[in-house]
């Protein structure tokens, strides 16, 4: 398939200039932080806690701290911290977490994640919740979680995003 005409390249242009404001409006800036995609596993039917994850960017030159949050499904928001010991997985909540200057925190599963205590119903695939976080310096920042597949270990966009500016196979621009 080729774009050579100009409503082709228009087209294209269009497609790929949206791209990354799309992907971009799951970023949420408070400050010097950057939140990247927040996402919240689905839950059974019945299930009173749940799992938040997120990544935030500290492009400033002083430190902050994720201090804590709320999640409009849930009546709690904890920080929990996943490890190995001699075989066996533990979870034990943590108070806060650094985001140090000029580096990253990376909220994940089967690591350093939220848990989402006393759900208040269950989490569907596919749709979103309102969110806040905490943080010592930055202040507050609301931000929204979408929920993935029960079992997802990324978002599901963080792979389109990736691909975003990329041109469909048998495209050409000539």
């Amino acid at each position: 398939m080729s774009f050579s005409n100009g409503a082709g390249r228009l087209a294209v242009f269009v497609v790929l200039a949206l791209t990354p404001t799309l992907a971009a409006a799951r970023d949420f800036k408070a400050g010097t932080l950057v939140i990247d995609q927040p996402w919240a596993r689905a839950t059974p039917g019945g299930a009173q806690i749940g799992g938040g994850y997120l990544t935030v960017e500290n492009n400033g030159r002083l430190p902050d701290r994720l201090v804590g949050g709320s999640f409009q499904a849930s009546s709690g928001f904890e920080l929990h911290q996943m490890s190995m010991d001699s075989g066996v997985m533990k979870m034990r909540p943590i108070g806060s977490v650094e985001i140090p200057a000029g580096g990253k925190l990376t909220l994940e599963p089967s690591a350093m994640h939220i848990m989402f205590t006393g759900l208040k119903r269950g989490l569907k695939k596919g749709e979103t919740v309102d969110g806040t976080l905490f943080f010592e310096h930055a202040g507050t920042v609301p931000v929204i979680f979408e929920v993935e597949d029960i079992g997802a270990k990324t978002p599901a966009k963080a792979d389109a995003a990736e691909h975003a500016g990329h041109l469909m196979p048998g495209m050409d621009m000539d």
